[in-house]
């Protein structure tokens, strides 16, 4: 006879406490990634298990704390305890649900990590949130927390109270030959020579221009970035910000570094700590690496010179995407490349063939310009997969981006290009389930796998964990 209470075939040889042990994180994160980024496809929550709105309290409830703060942990504690609570009073109706055990075990560890008492004060459920006109993180809190309450209080008429989420960010970049990554992730490979719209909305435009690469080739890159933030009532007046090859300046164009009235923000929270102005500039390093910060919309600007093109990296509330009429719909963050303008084939980046030796790629250089990496060269494929191996890891869009770029110009900076983009992607685009992209065909079926096979895997876990504890 197996175990009792064991539901799956195979976790007796996982139940050993060193491999519970070994487990228990990987379980825990499976779980997180099935559920959490598969709702609707997974096993959640019943309509009597509330699991779901008790991880929401509780993640409304941390959502802005930080370890840097003072009351770090008395704060976090308290939350924890208000979770426990949580799953407590619907531990009935979740029997069995997946969901609902791996809240259980993770309310354990971090209790244990934090060395939480299991007993002492919770977290209101529904906070005070301070009202900053001039944030948009506090206008949509304030907004929640009073949409919230006026659907508790006509709960009884509508039958249940409708769910308000958090604001939805989109994320955009640009870097390389150019290469686009749109609000929808869709990665593309663009020629857009001349001046284009990425963004123009009622808050916010930014411009690139884009230059020929290598004479004789449709490749271009950006040699110049405009950023407009427009006029916000009682918050900041115009400010424009342009960078240009050679010129990344840590200041707007009238020489000002911020604008409007002081906000709060927590410490670590966009790189500040305390009060800062609802629009300010900081240079993280001169000359090649520039930040813009506007906190009354919410908004994040990366900006950085490798070689001699620019990269842009943009973090937006979908709200204020969507704010734009008729004459502004040329933008290519939103909508993408126009089809005439696309290199790549629906997806697919085909690699161009390296130059003939006789022929040569002859690169157009400024005076004076010469590559950290020497000069330029003609790169074979497996010699351009070999220099972008070095950087990144994995082979997907970004990976085949900077062969693409290295086999079209031979220059090794692009390969700082696509890394550099890489990982500005990471540090802002807000659904990490949806990092990696692969080229058409690159990628094997089990990275695009859906639930199924994880929720198989979690089950496993989850039964050795349950057997491991008799």
């Amino acid at each position: 006879m197996g175990r009792a209470g064991c539901c799956c075939r195979g976790a007796e040889r996982l139940a050993s406490p060193s491999l519970v042990r070994r487990f228990r994180p990987l379980l825990l994160l499976v779980i997180a990634l099935c559920c959490g980024a598969h709702v609707g496809q997974c096993q959640v929550a019943t309509p009597q298990c509330r699991i779901q709105k008790c991880t929401t309290d509780f993640v409304s409830l941390t959502f802005h704390l930080t370890p840097a703060v003072d009351g770090f942990h008395t704060d976090f504690c308290k939350a924890l305890r208000a979770y426990a609570a949580c799953t407590q009073r619907t531990a009935k109706s979740c029997r069995g649900n997946l969901v609902f055990h791996s809240a259980v075990l993770g309310i354990s560890d971090l209790m244990s990590q934090r060395n939480c008492s299991r007993d002492g004060p919770t977290s209101s459920t529904h906070p005070e949130v301070p009202h900053e006109p001039c944030s948009y993180h506090s206008r949509t809190q304030h907004a929640h927390a009073h949409a919230h309450a006026h659907a508790h209080a006509h709960a009884h008429a509508q039958g249940h109270a409708r769910e308000h989420s958090r604001p939805v960010y989109l994320f955009c970049g640009l870097f390389g030959d150019p290469h686009l990554r749109t609000f929808k992730d869709s990665f593309q490979t663009c020629k857009v020579e001349g001046a284009w719209p990425l963004i123009d909305n009622d808050y916010l435009s930014v411009q690139v221009t884009n230059v020929p690469v290598v004479t004789g080739s449709s490749a271009t890159a950006t040699n110049k970035i405009t950023i407009i933030f427009k006029p916000y009532e009682g918050c900041t007046e115009q400010r424009v910000y342009q960078a240009v090859t050679d010129d990344l300046p840590a200041a707007f164009d009238d020489g000002t570094v911020s604008s409007g009235d002081p906000i709060h923000v927590s410490a670590g929270a966009e790189g500040a700590t305390g009060k800062v102005r609802a629009l300010w500039i900081s240079e993280r390093s001169p000359g090649r690496h520039v930040e813009l910060h506007a906190g009354y919309i919410g908004v994040t600007v990366i900006v950085r010179q490798l070689g001699r093109y620019l990269t842009l990296a943009v973090r937006i509330p979908e709200e204020l995407s969507q704010a734009y009429d008729a004459t502004q719909d040329l933008q290519l963050c939103l909508n993408g490349c126009p089809g005439g303008e696309r290199i790549d084939r629906a997806g697919h980046l085909p690699l161009p063939p390296p130059a003939p030796p006789a022929l040569g790629l002859q690169l157009q250089r400024r005076p004076g310009f010469s590559s950290p990496h020497g000069a330029t060269q003609l790169f074979s494929v497996e010699g351009a997969k070999e220099r972008c191996r070095e950087q990144l890891d994995v082979q997907d869009i970004y990976f085949h981006s900077c062969v693409f770029d290295l086999l079209t110009t031979g220059d090794a900076n692009f390969t700082a290009a696509a890394y550099s983009a890489q990982k500005d992607m990471e540090s802002l685009h807000p659904h990490r389930e949806r990092w990696r992209i692969y080229p058409r065909g690159a990628a094997s079926s089990s990275l695009h796998s859906d639930c199924p096979p994880i929720r198989r895997l979690a089950l496993l876990l989850l039964c050795a964990l349950g057997g491991a504890s008799k």
